[in-house]
């Protein structure tokens, strides 16, 4: 018998308090929103776990096309827990890493909304500029700059 084979990653969920804030968010960085909507009744349920839900959804997408955010607002059942705030070395999904050009402009623009530095940008060897960034609702982001092969 065959082994089963890994076709692709299709996106990562992130569940969010304002999908407009995270849209806008994630539009800033450089995605595009490729759709918006909402799920809801007893199938999905079944899939998550959580039974009657109702969410509204809007699927984020990179510039190459190759890879997905789904941002998640959960209506019901409301949220029961909240991780934003965990310090970076807590167990669990950390954040997502986007390699943009210039990351110093992006940070300027970021911080226009609400975004912060977690620490500050640093440069490793000669490969790569890098930061942690908090969103306005505590979402953590990295960004990284690469600087060979520029």
């Amino acid at each position: 018998m065959a082994k089963n084979k890994l076709l692709r990653m299709d996106n990562i969920g992130i569940v969010v308090e304002s999908l407009d804030e995270a849209i806008a968010f994630f539009t800033e960085i450089g995605l595009r929103l490729e759709g918006r909507g909402s799920v809801e009744g007893e199938w999905a349920g079944r899939v998550t776990g959580l039974g009657d839900q109702h969410v509204e959804i809007a699927m984020m997408v990179t510039p190459d096309g190759h890879s997905r955010i789904e941002l998640s607002r959960f209506l019901m059942p409301p949220v029961i827990s909240d991780h934003r705030t965990a310090p970076v070395n807590a167990l669990g999904y950390l954040r997502a890493m986007f390699t943009v050009e210039d990351i110093d402009e992006l940070v300027s623009r970021l911080s226009k909304h609400g975004a912060q530095l977690v620490g500050e940008v640093v440069q490793y060897e000669q490969s790569y500029r890098l930061c942690y960034i908090r969103a306005k609702d505590g979402l953590l982001i990295g960004l990284a700059e690469q600087l060979t092969n520029k």
